[in-house]
């Protein structure tokens, strides 16, 4: 069954109609008490922007004279109709969802997010992959840290052990590699991440509240990452240099 059309929208329109298009979004979607973002999905929707022109034409409808004789059951005379019809519904009744290729071959956890996704413009879908990127960047600072050149990580990657003894085998990822890796992880993250800002500043409207919150993430990372520079650079600027000592062999 089709939802029914809210009473929100219609008044958001008139709202924004009255003030001769110039009110802005966020403060006719305060008012009617829903999000800025769907105001700004029944903007697009509805063409508001071509109804305060008056350039908005209302498709007619294919009229038909209804005759008063009644209409015989089945098709036209002579017509045997299919003698094998195709079944209209099959198994999860595909044909009668929205999107029917999804429902066979998605699983139902994505068909989920994409019916949650539909309610969102490109700018909203954007913005949402700009929180997921920037998460992930402020959250690598903590996982790729290395506190100084001895900072390394051993792990146990295999053993071997046999009546007569056994082995161990263990791989060491040193200081220096570890901080290749996050500068390399980096700077392919902000690179990703600048891609996303210019999409959504080319999408979004000049008095969306998001533009302030993108100065502010960059902020963060400007200070985030001069930190790091900062606890990194010894008075002399000098390289990262590491000493290995090998142990003598157990007996």
């Amino acid at each position: 069954m089709a939802r029914a059309r809210s009473p929100s929208r219609d008044k958001a329109f008139e709202l924004w109609k009255e003030s001769g298009g110039k009110r802005l979004l966020k403060d006719i979607a305060a008012e009617l008490d829903v999000t800025d973002t769907q105001v700004r999905k029944w903007k697009n929707q509805d063409k508001w922007d071509e109804q305060l022109k008056g350039n908005v034409t209302i498709p007619k409808r294919n009229v038909t004279n209804k005759s008063n004789t009644p209409k015989k059951p089945g098709g036209q005379a002579g017509n045997k109709g299919n003698p094998n019809p195709k079944h209209k519904f099959p198994n999860h009744n595909s044909i009668a969802t929205k999107h029917g290729l999804f429902s066979k071959f998605l699983h139902e956890e994505q068909i989920e997010i994409i019916e949650v996704m539909s309610n969102l413009d490109i700018a909203d879908q954007i913005w949402f992959q700009i929180e997921i990127k920037f998460s992930a960047i402020v959250r690598m600072q903590k996982i790729m840290w290395v506190n100084d050149d001895n900072d390394h990580l051993k792990e146990e990657s295999g053993s071997s052990w046999a009546d007569g003894g056994g082995s161990e085998s263990f791989k060491v990822s040193f200081a220096y590699e570890r901080y290749e890796s996050y500068i390399k992880a980096q700077a392919r993250a902000m690179a990703e991440y600048r891609n996303l800002v210019k999409q959504f500043l080319d999408l979004a409207h000049d008095e969306d509240e998001r533009r302030l919150k993108l100065e502010q993430m960059r902020l963060g990372i400007e200070k985030t990452k001069a930190e790091i520079d900062n606890m990194n650079d010894d008075e002399n600027d000098a390289p990262i240099e590491i000493v290995i000592k090998r142990k003598g062999e157990r007996s």
